[in-house]
């Protein structure tokens, strides 16, 4: 097997880990995108709604700068407002990430945005070599034979 280059791994890292995490949180798979190109990013839509905001949408959003944000659609369909943050590593476990969101769905997290600043205190390839590990979570198709 050919090696991958850095913008595959990044990109393959982050599908797998957005997948793992999805599972942890039990929701389809169909429900997250990735931009997996700099900075990468990624949106799960949530079939829950937070208790303090009843009459409005719930996702979880991840970014390479701040990691896992909790977010609610506005009516008008401009920006997500945010609500919460799961704060320290910018890459937690995903069942970290499913308790955190677990927490602040039943009510027990203040829906209240912190600041967050961004993280870029990692090196270039910290990122991508960590999302490296989660690469494999993502089934790759076998290519036919002509």
């Amino acid at each position: 097997m050919a090696e991958l280059d850095r913008d595959e791994v990044l990109a393959r890292g982050l599908r797998g880990y957005v997948r793992l995490v999805t599972e942890a949180l039990d929701l389809d798979s169909e429900c997250s995108y990735v931009w997996d190109e700099r900075p990468a990013r990624a949106y799960l839509a949530v079939d829950r709604r937070l208790p303090t905001r009843p009459d409005r949408e719930a996702a979880l959003l991840w970014d390479e700068e701040r990691g896992w944000s909790a977010a609610i659609e506005t009516h008008s369909g401009e920006d997500l407002i945010i609500v919460d943050h799961l704060g320290g590593d910018v890459l937690p476990p995903p069942r970290r990430v499913a308790k955190w969101a677990g927490r602040l769905f039943r009510g027990e997290r203040r829906d209240a945005p912190r600041p967050v600043p961004a993280r870029v205190n990692h090196a270039a390839g910290d990122l991508t070599r960590r999302l490296a590990a989660y690469a494999d979570a993502v089934p790759v198709p076998m290519s036919r034979s002509a």
